[in-house]
């Protein structure tokens, strides 16, 4: 008998995030995913008078594509998956993996030749169609998490469904304020920066492009940025592991980047030269996400964090800058993570990982469980 909560994950995903209706196409992208979950999905797709295109991919195969790729070899995917892409109207992904690191050994180089190449499938994805992307469960996720199988999959699904039109309606009041900020001021241990978001606007994620969701993001003026940021959670990219990333800023650009594996972390920069400036900007608040996992889809969202991003921008709250590379890093404020302070315009919004201003209390984890 199918798990229960896949049947209502599923409806989530196209009645929520995606709103699929009749005649929808729709790219069901699925990755390492059980077939369970997959059949679901196309059942809850037809059940909207949604037309399922079914993609079924393994990790393991394709780092073996990667390992061997070459321009030619990439271009011919891009042509094919943009494709594809242009005839969707929504697209939903499951990335699952028994290995988190199974990209590791794949040279950097011919990664970052091929995520440029095929970056203009993930523009027309994110541009052009609704979509979300989530996570599936497996146990090195767990493994990463420090929990049980079976405690990391109840965590999963009770933050994967639970309330996002209510937490939507408590974001309301931040995207206003971030759309109306000129200077922001970020405080912690190791980190003094300062940078301006006036005139980017602001986005609020209530669960209609990832899940698990809540978070809202704007995007620094290009050349804004100055000071110095020390990020306190590990951040996978690429298939390698970096902890204790730093990085300083003069007028936008990364100047200095250092961390556990500085030779890597500056290769992953020099993709391109927007990989050293910033695409996004963002505030994170899901009550049931508290640690990170090293996983970005979750880790970007704990309660009382920011990320802020090397790399590409997104349209909606866009500063100019493109690149291959977009890395969300994360840094925790809780006082269990050493404390930290979000100001805009000279005025304190949040204090050790909890909104201080009054419209705002509305995200804290007491408001949202």
């Amino acid at each position: 008998m199918t798990d229960p909560r896949y049947r209502n994950l599923a409806k989530l995903l196209v009645e929520y995030s995606t709103a699929l209706k009749k005649g929808d196409r729709i790219l069901l992208d699925m990755i390492d995913v059980p077939d369970e979950f997959t059949i679901e999905l196309i059942r809850a797709t037809r059940d909207a008078g949604a037309l399922p295109i079914v993609e079924t991919r393994h990790t393991r195969v394709g780092r073996e594509l990667l390992r061997g790729t070459n321009e030619k070899h990439a271009r011919l995917a891009s042509g094919l998956e943009l494709f594809r892409m242009k005839k969707m109207e929504a697209y939903i992904a499951i990335r699952g993996s028994e290995n988190a690191s199974e990209t590791a050994d794949v040279p950097g180089d011919r990664m970052a030749m091929y995520s440029r190449i095929l970056r203009p499938v993930l523009n027309h994805r994110v541009n052009k169609t609704r979509w979300c992307v989530l996570r599936w469960p497996t146990p090195s996720m767990a493994q990463a998490a420090g929990m049980s199988t079976e405690a990391f999959e109840n965590l999963y699904f009770d933050v994967c469904t639970m309330d996002y039109r209510r937490m939507a309606r408590a974001m309301v009041p931040l995207e206003r304020r971030m759309k109306r900020t000129d200077r922001v001021r970020l405080k912690a241990p190791g980190t003094d920066l300062a940078f301006s978001i006036k005139g980017i606007g602001a986005k609020m994620c209530k669960g209609d492009r990832n899940i698990p969701d809540g978070e809202v993001f704007s995007c620094p003026v290009k050349d804004s940025v100055n000071g110095v940021i020390q990020f306190n959670t590990p951040t996978l990219y690429s298939g390698t592991k970096f902890e204790n990333v730093r990085l300083e800023f003069a007028d936008g650009k990364i100047v200095k980047a250092t961390a556990n594996n500085t030779r890597r972390l500056n290769e992953i920069l020099d993709t391109d030269p927007g990989a050293r400036y910033i695409g996004e900007f963002s505030l994170g608040f899901n009550p049931y996400i508290l640690n990170p996992m090293c996983d970005i889809l979750f880790d970007e969202k704990i309660a009382g964090s920011l990320h802020f991003t090397p790399g590409q921008a997104y349209e909606e709250c866009d500063n100019g800058n493109r690149s291959a590379v977009h890395w969300d890093m994360v840094l925790i404020q809780r006082p269990e993570w050493g404390g930290g302070e979000v100001w805009f315009d000279d005025e304190l919004v949040r204090k050790n990982g909890l909104f201080v201003a009054r419209d705002l209390k509305g995200l804290n984890p007491a408001k949202l469980k």
